[in-house]
């Protein structure tokens, strides 16, 4: 059965390339996520202004990955205790969030952060937030690192062998 998550770390180009790699991953489509305005561009985001995120929209196969896969997967990508900042990324349109649709997810979600926050000495200030909008980015930015192999990405080259990687063992 499909199910969608969005995830926003930082620049949503690695973000996005990060999980269409990961097995049981069916798509990711890079977009503007819990704004309070409609169809916001990507000039207007970077003001700060929009209140948007740069945000990943994550369907992927729940019989062949769990949504708590995902949330390691996704942790392994940012840091959790960074506000409004990941990698040079800086500006609360790259603030790290989670955005369910399910409100059953909400609850795995908190689960998880509660677990993962043993692992941190200070706060993790990930956002978790039922989806509010989601409007698509502008051509350019979808698969944005495979039309640009050498685009700037905050994610490391061995996160994207990793997540290739993810479930074929």
């Amino acid at each position: 059965m499909n199910k969608e998550i969005y995830f926003a770390g930082g620049c949503f180009w690695g973000v996005e390339k990060y999980f269409s790699l990961i097995k049981g991953v069916v798509s990711t489509g890079v977009g503007y996520a819990n704004g309070n305005t409609e169809n916001p561009t990507y000039r207007q985001v970077c003001t700060g202004d929009t209140g948007f995120v740069e945000a990943v929209k994550v369907t992927y196969n729940s019989a062949e990955i769990k949504l708590e896969e995902l949330l390691y997967l996704f942790f392994e990508i940012i840091d959790p205790t960074s506000l409004n900042k990941q990698g040079n990324d800086v500006g609360s349109q790259y603030r790290s969030g989670i955005y369910y649709l399910e409100e059953g997810d909400r609850e795995k979600i908190l689960t998880f952060i509660e677990k993962m926050q043993l692992h941190f000495e200070t706060p993790i200030v990930t956002e978790v937030l039922p989806l509010k909008n989601f409007y698509p980015a502008e051509d350019y930015h979808r698969a944005y690192l495979d039309k640009n192999p050498n685009g700037y990405c905050h994610i490391g080259p061995i996160h994207f062998k990793r997540a290739s990687e993810y479930g074929k063992e």
